[in-house]
């Protein structure tokens, strides 16, 4: 059975799509650490990210620095920090996480709670930038 990633980059589940192309896919995390938190998947599902190619690593790290830069321009902040733990979800994936201090990527800390209207305006802002 494919991954939650995989169906949500096919489009079977509902998600906030940021960026997408043939190899790669950019949604924002509906748990957000913060506003326009993002995670960055390769449509090939692979479990654990260094499993990928080098030619496949490369590709997914280059689109994710495209989608950061779309990130920072979009939601504002002091740096876009990026973090790969993959132990929640079997499919290799990249956090982008809008920073204002190193204390903002604490994945223990409490998600922020966002409306369904506050998500599709931070989505689409990052799309346009």
């Amino acid at each position: 059975m494919a991954s939650i990633f995989s169906r949500i980059a096919a489009g079977e589940i509902p998600s906030y799509k940021v960026a997408e192309d043939e190899k790669h896919f950019a949604f924002l995390d509906i748990n957000p650490m913060a506003p326009g938190h993002t995670l960055v998947i390769p449509r090939h599902e692979v479990d654990y990210l260094f499993d990928l190619s080098a030619e496949e690593y490369g590709e997914l790290m280059e689109f994710a620095r495209k989608v950061a830069l779309k990130l920072k321009k979009a939601v504002p902040c002091q740096r876009v920090g990026i973090a790969v733990l993959g132990m929640e979800v079997p499919h290799a994936h990249i956090h982008l996480v809008p920073l204002q201090t190193e204390a903002d990527m604490d994945f223990r800390a409490p998600k922020k709670t966002l409306s369904a209207q506050e998500m599709t305006d931070i989505a689409k802002a990052i799309a346009e930038a």
